[in-house]
């Protein structure tokens, strides 16, 4: 039964059943070329620190100060940094994964996409977008505007801790004719159209700009801030730290 005002959390309501207990709740993933693909282990959302990938263990140990955490989910960013008496906001746009956050015992979580992000939430010292989260801008240009709007909600010291996809990096077929796919519709090739899926819940479309470094460093460029530091993984996964200019 669809509850009303949450038949489009799909997110949301893995994660509340899987915090229930289905700890067997997956989600899937559909893409506008038709690829149906089903998402990896739900628990990750729940993962403690010592369970995080050795990437983003080392990135958080820039977020200092007070942090807000871009795409929130589950609330592990916001826990852990609790835990070393920071301040940490988190924002999401799945009323139904707030919810988690607050019964797993986040402080201060909000109904906010990154786009709307205002004054009302003041300053951050740091700005965390794990799982792949910068991708939640969609295109080059909302990148872009983002990031120079962002000038204006951290401090002077402020930076964001972004963690990217490179789409180049996966040898899949099917991945690569996406990206032919893509540049023949005038888009990135890593600009991902899709849509999440749990039980009888559909997300709404959506899209998910995924970046080689090099396309970030595009994006950056004259907004204010620029790429400090890259942390590599050995898989398709970076994370890009940008300081203010």
């Amino acid at each position: 039964m669809v509850v009303s005002g949450y038949d489009k959390d799909a997110y949301g309501r893995l994660l509340m059943n899987y915090w229930k207990g289905d700890k067997e709740a997956m989600a899937i993933f559909e893409r506008d070329d038709g690829m149906v693909q089903h998402g990896s282990c739900t628990g990750g959302y729940f993962a403690e620190y010592r369970n995080w990938p050795k990437h983003q263990r080392e990135a958080i140990r820039l977020a200092s100060g007070r942090v807000l955490d871009i795409g929130c989910g589950a609330g592990r960013v916001l826990l852990y940094l609790q835990s070393k008496g920071q301040e940490a906001v988190g924002i999401d746009t799945s009323p139904l994964a707030l919810e988690v956050c607050r019964m797993r015992g986040a402080n201060d979580v909000r109904l906010v996409s990154l786009m709307k992000i205002d004054a009302s939430l003041g300053k951050f010292d740091a700005v965390v977008m794990y799982g792949n989260n910068f991708g939640l801008v969609g295109t080059p240009e909302r990148g872009h505007r983002w990031l120079k709007k962002m000038l204006r909600h951290t401090t002077p010291r402020g930076r964001i801790i972004a963690e990217c996809l490179d789409p180049y990096r996966s040898p899949l077929p099917e991945h690569r004719e996406y990206h032919r796919y893509n540049r023949r519709r005038g888009r990135m090739a890593g600009q991902a159209r899709i849509r999440v899926r749990f039980l009888w819940t559909s997300s709404d479309w959506f899209d998910l700009l995924l970046v080689s470094e090099k396309e970030l460093e595009n994006i950056v460029q004259n907004t204010g801030w620029h790429i400090g530091r890259i942390i590599e993984t050995e898989n398709i996964f970076y994370v890009a730290i940008l300081e203010k200019d």
